[in-house]
């Protein structure tokens, strides 16, 4: 198999370093080899953002927001082309990816239009003929390490409003995924000046932690495990170097008894197992009010059965592969402890002999609760676990009982319950009636365990910048609290 370039300072090169080989998790064979970047390479990328920021920054921002438009017409007409191939890398079917090729285009498009209006602001004087200017300028070199989940959407997430912002990149994505970001690297390549985006690829723990560690790596963005992230923050912290971390999450799901049960059972299904469960916003733990329960519960069997498995390119699929067989065994794993528990499995939970690849069916579990591994923690695959309440303060508590603040959905048509939901749930979303639904416009992100940003809308760009204060008198004239012979 031939090995697929980077992109290192405008231009295309092989890597240095030893090549890794990425299968298609559909059908466990290999799709392609890339070689990794060796140490020097990982250097001279960095050493290129790091020359190529003083330029973009000193741009013009309609010179900068005409490029990012020349990358979001890029990315348009390499549609077919981004869909293909992060179908082979993910599993995810084709049509969803063809719809995330399209919401990178317009994360490209919405950035280049919020920087030519959102700058800084003028701060209040202390005295005439003084100007406080309040300047958002970029943090320098972003470091942006990219999963494989969302190997496409995640990335735009970060590099359009670093870009948008006068930042420079150096992009690591997931050894799974790393083919869609190098077809991604064409359209950077053809559209931005040299160094303002790079890719090197290669494992977290040698490529990944190089530029985590880079002295001239600015800032680091991550989106990944609680684990990692927290390990990226330590070393970042050593170094006094800021951090962007977007990580897991256990979002749970209440239904109240106010919503017509089957519908709620629809909404949750989806927010379970979309991408095969493998996001981090994924609905992994229901509770649902006594009274609803057993109809609620047989509806999701009813639907969960129904669902479709199998290539994600006919158009029939519904659900693909997961990503890996380490995260398929993990799932296995917290089935096999939540049943040891008393759980049972009433639909799905098994590997349908039928596929190759890393399929699993999707799982139904009741009789579950906090002492099982599977409502404590991250699952990152297609399984369902619902549990009863009998109150509303119940229904909170069990949400809140967890240290991961990502995501919540509530489902009720009683507005005190969406308030009690947003005030006392410490969560990045509440989502209600409408579960996992991305807003361009809006913030999004998560608290403690979940992370320590926002991405998306205003809030995702502000991000990428840091405040500096610009005091300015016009004039160079004495001050009374300056020292002087007469002055105490």
């Amino acid at each position: 198999m031939p090995e697929r370039p980077l992109l290192i300072d405008g231009t295309f090169e092989l890597g240095s370093a030893e090549p890794f080989v990425i299968l298609n998790p559909a059908s466990g064979a290999p799709i392609d080899s890339v070689a990794a970047a060796s140490p020097d390479q990982v250097d001279t990328a960095v050493a290129a953002a790091t020359r190529a920021q003083t330029s973009w920054w000193a741009a013009a921002q309609p010179e900068r927001s005409a490029i990012m438009h020349a990358v979001a017409a890029g990315v348009r007409s390499r549609k077919e082309d981004l869909a293909d191939i992060a179908t082979r890398e993910t599993g995810r079917p084709y049509a969803r990816n063809l719809l995330y090729v399209d919401m990178i285009a317009d994360l490209f498009r919405q950035y280049a239009e919020l920087a030519r209006v959102h700058g800084g602001r003028i701060a209040p004087s202390n005295e005439a003929g003084q100007l406080s200017l309040v300047v958002r300028a970029p943090y320098g070199v972003i470091a942006a390490l990219v999963p494989w989940n969302y190997p496409l959407l995640l990335l735009a997430f970060k590099v359009a409003p670093a870009l948008a912002t006068g930042n420079t990149v150096v992009i690591k994505p997931a050894s799974e995924t790393t083919l869609t970001t190098l077809v991604l690297a064409e359209v950077f390549a053809a559209t931005t000046p040299p160094g303002v985006v790079n890719v090197v690829a290669g494992s977290g723990r040698t490529v990944g932690d190089q530029l985590v560690r880079h002295p001239d790596t600015d800032m680091v963005a991550f989106t990944g495990s609680t684990e990692v992230g927290a390990g990226i923050g330590a070393i970042c912290g050593q170094m006094a170097k800021p951090t962007h971390l977007e990580l897991g999450g256990k979002d749970p799901a209440i239904v109240f008894d106010d919503v017509d049960p089957g519908l709620a059972a629809k909404a949750v299904v989806w927010a379970s197992f979309l991408n095969a469960g493998q996001v981090c916003t994924s609905t992994e733990r229901v509770y649902v009010h006594r009274s609803i329960y057993e109809e609620f519960v047989d509806r999701v069997v009813e639907l969960t059965s129904g669902l479709r498995l199998g290539d994600p390119f006919d158009p029939d699929t519904q659900i693909g592969p997961m990503r890996n067989e380490r995260g398929r065994a993990k799932v296995l794993e917290q089935l096999e402890d939540a049943q040891a528990g008393g759980a049972k499995i009433v639909a799905g939970g098994s590997i349908p002999e039928e596929l190759s690849g890393f399929y699993l069916q999707p799982t139904v579990v009741v009789d579950v609760d906090h002492t099982m591994e599977l409502m404590r923690e991250e699952t990152f695959g297609p399984v369902l676990p619902i549990m009863a309440f009998d109150d509303d303060d119940q229904a909170f508590a069990l949400a809140a009982d967890t240290p991961f603040g990502l995501g919540a959905s509530c489902y009720t048509s009683t507005p005190d319950r969406v308030r009690r939901a947003y005030e006392q749930l410490k969560v990045g979303t509440v989502w209600v009636n409408d579960p996992v639904v991305d807003n361009l416009a809006a913030p999004f992100g998560g608290m403690r365990a979940s992370g320590n940003v926002r991405e998306l809308g205003l809030e995702g760009m502000d991000a990428f910048t840091s405040m500096r204060h610009v005091h300015w008198n016009m004039q160079l004239e004495d001050k009374p609290w300056w020292y002087g012979p007469d002055r105490h």
